[in-house]
């Protein structure tokens, strides 16, 4: 496939109560695209990704720590986070996310 097109990231997840849900959009060409829904309240636990990410915030608030700085990623946001970086979040509103693993 020459090109991937997603024109509303946050209508490929629905927030389930209580849970958090991803779904691939892309894969391949060294990127790995995962659009990830949470519900208020649901966290990731403290990880690392062996490949460089970046977290783009759709909707809602994730409290985000990487790297021991906690941070409040809104709508918009955009962080980007080298490889081996620890980090957790937690979705302090219902929350859609794109994940973009480079180099996967």
């Amino acid at each position: 496939m020459p090109h991937t097109l997603i024109t509303d990231p946050a209508s490929e997840v629905s927030v389930q109560p209580g849970a958090v849900v991803s779904k691939v959009v892309h894969r391949g060409d060294g990127l790995n695209v995962t659009v990830f829904a949470f519900d208020a309240d649901e966290q990731l636990t403290e990880h690392q990704a062996s490949q460089a990410a970046v977290v783009q915030v759709v909707s809602g608030r994730l409290r985000f720590t990487v790297d021991d700085e906690q941070l409040d990623l809104g709508p918009g946001s955009w962080l980007h986070m080298a490889p081996g970086a620890p980090h957790s979040l937690i979705a302090t509103e219902p929350t859609v996310m794109l994940l973009t693993l480079i180099g996967a």
